[in-house]
This record gives structure tokens, sequence and C-alpha cells, in this order.
């Protein structure tokens, strides 16, 4: 039997017993030992806002349909950073290049479950580096995430950028920025989450409560505006500050998870009278200008280089680990009390 984590509606978290897989041919078997809750897309699940519960992406058209939701609930095994060690390798698999051996730690994206049966192909690479903490191995994604909007924010030395967000995956932004040469200006409504990004490289900190973001970012920028903000708490109202808070011609990367309809999002105002870029960053993929080098997968092994040459501390980021049988707690503080924790993860 295995564990896995599910959500039989909103707000209802269960951890069910089910049995396990048998292991078919192309495929490894991974005991998992983290998971990492994501506050940000696994949340909408969790509440009932994710569009996929009332609508389905049909990936020809490239659009939502509204005739059928494409996942209802029980939503089951949701999570996408986990690290485990591989028990079970098929048979066919020997010496395949790259392929973990049994006994190894690896890190990849099977949910939160107590065992993952993973295809080979997702797996090939994700060794864990050397002298890397387990736990650290549960950040690949999220750290990709960040990754992946610096890229598209397309920064350049001494520049002026504004992270607006300050959870896991901002704070990795505003370290992955700074390391990129920018001058970051770090935005959030938590007070002990700026007091963090500025340990992780943040020049100067905002709080989105003060009202006036806008003008103090251009205080700090000789009243130019930041030439790049990544917004990346998925907060329509966060979106049209970020707009608001660039200079004329400025980057906005949208790199959060947004729901719903867009409201305090005043397209006629600054964006129109300051011609600014809009730039989505998802990780489904890559900035098109980048596609001829970089790849989701180098991302990931990217960036969990980047920690395992200790230029990123996830560690210090790990504010709550718990036991997979309080998941409902887990998931409970993220969605009620988000001041009190950073990235939860869940122990097996």
């Amino acid at each position: 039997m295995e564990r896995i984590v599910q959500f039989a509606g909103p707000r209802q978290v269960e951890v069910a017993d089910v049995a396990s897989e048998p292991l078919p041919p192309g495929h490894l078997r991974v005991r998992t030992r983290y998971s990492g809750i994501s506050a940000g897309t696994e949340l909408t699940a969790y509440r009932g806002t994710n569009p996929y519960l009332t609508r389905t992406w049909d990936p020809e058209a490239r659009l939502f349909r509204d005739d059928v939701a494409g996942i209802s609930y029980p939503v089951a095994g949701w999570g996408y950073s986990e690290v485990g060690e591989v028990t079970e390798v098929s048979p066919e698999l020997a010496g395949t290049p790259g392929l973990p051996s049994v006994g190894d730690l690896v890190w990849g994206i099977w949910g939160h479950r107590s065992e993952g049966v993973v295809p080979v192909e997702r797996m090939v690479g994700h060794t864990l580096p050397a002298g890397l903490e387990p736990l650290a191995g549960a950040f690949a994604r999220v750290g990709a995430i960040a990754y992946n909007a610096v890229l598209a924010a397309d920064i350049h030395l001494g520049e002026d950028v504004a992270v607006f967000g300050q959870g896991v995956i901002g704070l990795i932004t505003t370290r992955l920025a700074a390391l990129n040469g920018a001058r970051v200006t770090a935005v959030d409504a938590i007070d002990a989450r700026l007091k963090t990004a500025r340990a992780w490289g943040a020049v100067h900190t905002v709080n989105a409560r003060c009202g006036n973001v806008a003008e103090t970012l251009r205080e700090h920028t000789d009243g130019r505006g930041a030439d790049v903000a990544i917004e990346i708490s998925g907060v329509h109202p966060a979106l049209h500050d970020a707009i608001r808070s660039v200079t004329v011609g400025g980057r906005v990367v949208a790199s959060g998870f947004y729901q719903g309809d867009g409201i305090g999002l005043r397209l006629g105002d600054e964006f129109h009278h300051n011609r600014v870029q809009i730039v989505c960053s998802q990780i489904g993929g890559v900035p098109p200008q980048l596609s001829h080098r970089w790849t989701v997968e180098r991302l990931q092994r990217t960036f969990l280089r980047l920690v395992a040459e200790g230029r990123v501390d996830v560690r210090s980021l790990v504010s709550h680990t718990v036991p997979v049988a309080e998941a409902a707690d887990a998931y409970a503080l993220l969605d009620e009390r988000p001041a009190e924790a950073l990235q939860v993860v869940l122990e097996f």
C-alpha cells in the first residue's frame, strides 16, 4: 500500500491508502522522502479556484473550453517538488546512460504520494548532485520557475528590477536577479518576508500596503521607474502596481498564476500611456528567444547546481517540515496564516 494526499473538495484534505502500482516497462519506482507544497498553484485546487475545475484546456486549439471541467474532486496526488530513493528499476532499462540506480536519491515530479512510478525519460539525469542534502532537491521545480522569470526579464548589469511577491519563488527570484547584476527592490505585504528579501539580495524593500508603491520605486530610481518588474504573486492589483512601477517602454514579467477576473488591473492607465511590455513567464516553456539554448530541464539542473555551489541557500526557506499524516494542517497554515510560513514540506 502507498499513501497519497488528495483534496476531497474545497479545503478538504485526506491522506488515503491505495494499492501500490505494478512497475510497467520503461519506469522506475521511487520511495518519497520529501514533497514540497506549492503555495500558489496547489492552493488554487485546495481553495477551488483553479480554472481546470470549471473548464478544460484544449492543447490543439490552445484555448480553454467551457463545456467540460478538466479535473474534478477528489484531486489526488498534486505536487511537483519531490525527492526520493530509487527502489526498483524496470529490468530492460539496465545500462541506460544517466539513469539512476537502485539506492540513488533523485528529484522530480510524481506528486504527494509515498512512492512514485515514473517514466524513465523523466528521470534520466535526475540523481541528486553530490553533497546536496536531500531536502534541497525539492526546490528544483520552484527554482526553475523563478529562473525562467529572470530569463524572461532579460536583465542587464546594473538595471533596476522590482520583484513583486516575496514568498518562496519570489525570494528565489530576488536572489537570482541580484546574481544576474540587478539592483533589486522587493515588494510584499508581509514585513517578515521583506526582511528576508534583504538577506537574499534586495537593495530596497517596499510594503505593498503603503499605497504608493510606484512612487516609492521612482524615488529609488532617480525618478525613472524600474527597468523591469517581475510579478510573481499572482494577484491582479500587484500586477497593476508592477505596470505602474516601470519606466517608459519598461518590461513587466507576469509569472504569477492569476485567478478569476482581473479586478484592479487598469490597462488604460500607465500600461497604455507608458507603452509597457507585458511578458508571460510560465514553466511549460522557456522564453522563445532562448529556446535554442535553454530548456525547462536545463533550468532545473542549473538551479540545483547553483544550490550545490552554495550560491542559493534554499534550506533557509523551509519553515515547516510536516509529517504527511498532518497534511491538512499544512494546507490550512498556508491558506489561513501565510505570514507564518514560507516553504512547507511534507515528510514521508
